[in-house]
């Protein structure tokens, strides 16, 4: 059983202080991964991350996901790629070290996109990593755009585009939030269950972040995997918090921490 795993910007960097790891955490995670991996004989693994603090400052900055013109802008574009490579580094060299056979399939390299949207990627590499028994490692990055010059894909945005293609049984987002929740910031209902016939009557209470996202935060993560389950009838997503020890560990063993986006209700 295939399964696409995120590791949140926000878990794993400080969001609020700029190029901030948190190479405890994400020390910790790999280990959970490990723990479960190991345990699921036959199953398959693609992880994506977030940039966090990393990649989205200087998003911000330079107004990069709207579009790639001007050399000042160019350069913008050039300073997201480092930051996103840099902590795609300390994310690929501690999942290694963890033992797990990851190898970075770095997005910008194998990306076109049309105002905004995949225009190009070729998945046979994905597809090769996996047969081999390895593990891709993707994250939210720049990429050049036909269109715009150049534009920033998540990390769900990129687990839109590869779930028909790949068939993955369930999407595993882990954040610093308990799942999705009904009241915002105050963070005492948790939205157990979503589905795509309930989600119209309960979106407007969601928000986006509390920290700077140039990729919409909550609300972002929550439109767009509803509308892929609701593509994918057979799909799962689950959004719950990686900050508490042991949950991303028992969300991979097929539980249910969190917030389930499914068809079922």
């Amino acid at each position: 059983m295939l399964t696409f795993l995120k590791l949140g910007g926000s878990l794993i960097t400080d969001k609020d202080c700029p190029h901030t790891p948190r190479p405890e955490t994400i020390r910790r995670l790999a280990n959970e991964i490990v723990e479960a991996y190991e345990s699921k004989s036959g199953s398959q693994l693609v992880i994506g991350h977030g940039s966090g603090s990393f990649g989205h400052v200087p998003a911000k900055k330079h107004g990069t996901r709207k579009g790639v013109h001007t050399e000042t802008e160019w350069l913008g574009f050039l300073e997201v790629w480092h930051e996103a490579r840099a902590l795609n580094q300390i994310v690929l060299e501690t999942l290694t070290e963890a033992g797990l056979p990851v190898v970075s399939l770095p997005p910008s390299a194998v990306i076109s996109t049309e105002n905004g949207k995949v225009k190009n990627w070729d998945p046979a590499p994905l597809r090769a990593a996996l047969a081999a028994g390895l593990i891709p490692l993707i994250y939210g990055d720049v990429i050049f755009d036909t269109a715009q010059g150049g534009t920033i894909l998540s990390t769900e945005e990129l687990f839109f585009h590869l779930t028909p293609i790949l068939s993955p049984k369930r999407i595993l987002i882990a954040g610093i939030e308990h799942g999705v929740w009904q009241d915002y910031p105050a963070r005492t209902i948790l939205f157990r269950n979503i589905t795509p016939a309930s989600y119209p009557k309960i979106s407007h209470s969601l928000r986006g972040s509390g920290s700077i996202d140039v990729t919409g935060g909550m609300l972002a993560k929550a439109n767009s995997m509803v509308d892929l389950v609701d593509l994918n009838h057979e799909l799962e997503v689950l959004i719950f918090s990686g900050n508490e020890p042991g949950l991303l560990a028992q969300a991979l063993r097929g539980h249910y921490p969190g917030t389930l986006i499914s068809c079922q209700s």
